[in-house]
């Protein structure tokens, strides 16, 4: 059997490192990276799982809201990532959401978004960074079966790192929280009814050196196999 092919979504330009480090975490565990820029959403593509990766902030139009901080947005990239997002929801694919991808799964759900965490932060710091200096409370227990976090990641508490300024309000429909970190802030989600619907608010492929955060990218790999062998 062919590898499944994961869609990588991103930019027009820029934000070469973290999707080459996504690419090679997905080739590495048997997937083939396709890598999706705005526009691509037009084509008839074919892919078996998507990774929808991070980047500038989402612009709250999307979530009914007015902007409260200066604009960073790109609109052609959350048309794309909008649409990618929607056809894995409807098609039941496997979806792993990364920082802003996180955001947009939520937002896609009905769900909303603070724009600016810095006041809500008493016990993490503001610093953004690639290394794994902030703590995930994993709020799920593996034993449910129900949690793909808690089934990777286990009981208890976590590192990782952080790149964001906003993160997830209200949360979406269907979805629910399975990781917080100290501050209460919202670090991943899951739809317990699919098989491999995940959001995460850090950056797993800055963090391949910890077996934690390679997980990720072989879960998603392995369903998307499932995935591919049930329509092929």
């Amino acid at each position: 059997m062919a590898r499944p092919v994961i869609a990588i979504t991103g930019p027009q330009r820029g934000a070469i490192g973290p999707r080459l480090l996504v690419a090679l975490a997905i080739r590495f565990y048997g997937g083939c990276p396709l890598q999706l820029r705005p526009g691509d959403e037009q084509r008839n593509l074919e892919y078996h799982g998507v990774v929808v990766t991070g980047g500038h902030d989402v612009e709250p139009v999307l979530y009914a809201a007015e902007p409260e901080i200066e604009p960073n947005y790109d609109t052609a990239r959350d048309a794309l990532e909008i649409a990618v997002i929607n056809d894995a929801l409807d098609r039941k694919l496997p979806l792993l959401g990364i920082c802003r991808g996180n955001q947009l799964l939520n937002i896609c759900r009905g769900g909303t978004l603070h724009q600016d965490l810095r006041s809500r932060r008493r016990q993490t710091s503001n610093r953004r960074t690639i290394l794994p200096i902030k703590t995930l409370c994993i709020t799920a227990e593996p034993e449910t079966g129900n949690s793909v976090l808690a089934t990777l990641f286990g009981h208890g508490r976590s590192r990782i790192n952080s790149l964001h300024n906003q993160g997830i309000d209200r949360v979406g429909d269907g979805l629910v929280v399975t990781g917080l970190d100290l501050d209460g802030i919202v670090q991943v989600i899951e739809d317990p009814s699919r098989d491999f619907l995940l959001g995460v608010q850090w950056h797993p492929e800055f963090l391949l050196y910890l077996r934690r955060q390679r997980a990720l990218f072989q879960e998603i790999v392995r369903y998307a196999k499932v995935y591919q062998a049930c329509v092929d």
